[in-house]
Parts: structure tokens; C-alpha cells; sequence
């Protein structure tokens, strides 16, 4: 399987299409975190499909991987944007109705407000059938702003260029891009707690208890207050990639979580 390229709102972004063993089973679509791609997933989202038996999409951003680039400094609402103008409109040239959102960091704040604001689905998409949120950011904690500013450190005075080079057609317009706007200081107002009232949808909210971008208040705050059924899977020795650091315990949820969907739990 190689990435193919879909255009939305002017720029190509790369698309990875991954067949399911279900022709009824709901697509999972992959949003990756601040500093990810197709590429980034490694084979996660592959073993995901082959474990549920749902197709599969994963695409990057604008400014990711080798997608278009995106125009820069991002503005404060950026997540805000992809999820009401970017998303939607990849879904529907694609073809994705009710998907199941699995989405990572960033790609999980994304997803979230996504299945809250519901002008962005009302044409043929449809609801989201369910959404897992890997280490979602909700709101700024002063942890994040902490490592994000470690992690401009790294980047001009080791190798982190270098290998997210291995990812990125562009690795210093991606880095910029993230790193910029969450450490800018209007960035600390960020929050979308707003919307998670509005989601009914099941949820699975996922965290690692040595997460170093941000604490179990995240989905403490995801369990609190959405409106539709949420589990929350807690995990030790993980910091914030849950599918990277436990994949087995990440992937083991995800397969019940879809099969409790298809049963219309």
C-alpha cells in the first residue's frame, strides 16, 4: 500500500487507504499528533484494521509529511480549523460516511472537536459512529508549554531534525508550525472544553500516567463531561504515545471498543 494524494481546500494532502475484512464495518480514520504524518504510525493503524476488520484512513495535514504546505504561524484555533473545514471535506471526497475517529495528541483534540460541533457533519457524513482519543489536549497545562519548550531545545542542538526528516518533506516548517503557536502566549487560553457536552457518541479516552505533554486531567475532564458513553483506559510505564508504548493494551481496547459499536452498544 502506498499514500495517493487528495486535494481539499486547494492543498494535496497524502492519503493512505487500508483495506478492511469488512465490507460493513465502519472506517477508522487516523489523525496524527502535532509532530506526525502517515509515516509516523508505522504500522499501527494496519494492525488496527486487521484486528477489527475495519478499512482504514491516514492522511497528513497540510505541512506534514508529504502533504502541501500550510501557511504559517498557525493561528490559535488550528485545531479548531482542520476539524471544521479540513476533515470534512477529506471525508466526503473519500467517501467516509460515520467514521470512527482515532486520533493522537493534537489528532485527538482535532477528533474531538470534530464530534462536537455539529455543522460539520450535516451533510452526507453523518455523526461519527465513535471516537478514541489517544493523550488529547483539552485545555494548556503548564506541563505541555514545559516540554514544548524542551522540545525547541532538542531540535536546534540534536538530532531531532534529522529524524523527523525521515517524516517530514519539510521538518523545520513542521516543527515551526507546532512549536510556535503552543508556546506564543495567547496559546494559554486554549480550550475546548465547550464542546465536550455536545458529544454523544461513544468514547474511548486513553492516557499514560507518565505522559510528559500532559496529566490525567485531560480525560478526567473528557469522562466528566461528555454526554455520550466513555471508557477511560489508564495506562502505567506510558508516557504520550499510548500505541507506541503499550500497543498491545491500546489495540486490545480499540478491538472491543468496535465490536461494542457494531453490537450498538
Amino acid at each position: 500500500m502506498s499514500p495517493a494524494f487528495v486535494t481539499v481546500l486547494g492543498r494535496r494532502l497524502e492519503v493512505l487507504r487500508i483495506p478492511g475484512a469488512s465490507a460493513d464495518a465502519p472506517t477508522l480514520v487516523f489523525l496524527h499528533e502535532g509532530l506526525g504524518s502517515v509515516s509516523m504510525w508505522r504500522d499501527f493503524p494496519s494492525r488496527a484494521a486487521q484486528a477489527t476488520g475495519c478499512p482504514a484512513v491516514v492522511y497528513s495535514r497540510a505541512g506534514y509529511g508529504d502533504s502541501d504546505a500550510a501557511a504559517l504561524p498557525r493561528p490559535v484555533r488550528y485545531m479548531h480549523d482542520e476539524a471544521l473545514e479540513t476533515l470534512p471535506r477529506l471525508l466526503d471526497a473519500l467517501g467516509v460516511r460515520e467514521p470512527v475517529l482515532v486520533g493522537h495528541s493534537d489528532g485527538g483534540s482535532i477528533a474531538l472537536v470534530y464530534a462536537g460541533a455539529r455543522d460539520a457533519y450535516t451533510g452526507a457524513l453523518g455523526a461519527p459512529r465513535g471516537l478514541v482519543a489517544m493523550a488529547p489536549h483539552v485545555f494548556v497545562e503548564g506541563v505541555s508549554v514545559e516540554s514544548i519548550a524542551r522540545a525547541k531545545v532538542a531540535f536546534e542542538t540534536t538530532d531531532l531534525r534529522e529524524r523527523l526528516a525521515r517524516h517530514h518533506a519539510d521538518a523545520e516548517s513542521a516543527f515551526r508550525g507546532w512549536n510556535d503557536v503552543w508556546l506564543h502566549p495567547d496559546f494559554r487560553a486554549w480550550n475546548i472544553e465547550e464542546v465536550l457536552p455536545l458529544i454523544t457518541c461513544p468514547v474511548l479516552a486513553i492516557q499514560g500516567f507518565d505522559d510528559e505533554y500532559g496529566t490525567m486531567a485531560q480525560i478526567d475532564a473528557v469522562v466528566r463531561q461528555v454526554s455520550g458513553p466513555v471508557e477511560a483506559l489508564r495506562l502505567d510505564r506510558c508516557g504520550h504515545s499510548p500505541h507506541r508504548d503499550q500497543p498491545a493494551a491500546v489495540l486490545e481496547a480499540l478491538t472491543r471498543f468496535v465490536a461494542r459499536l457494531d453490537d450498538g452498544a
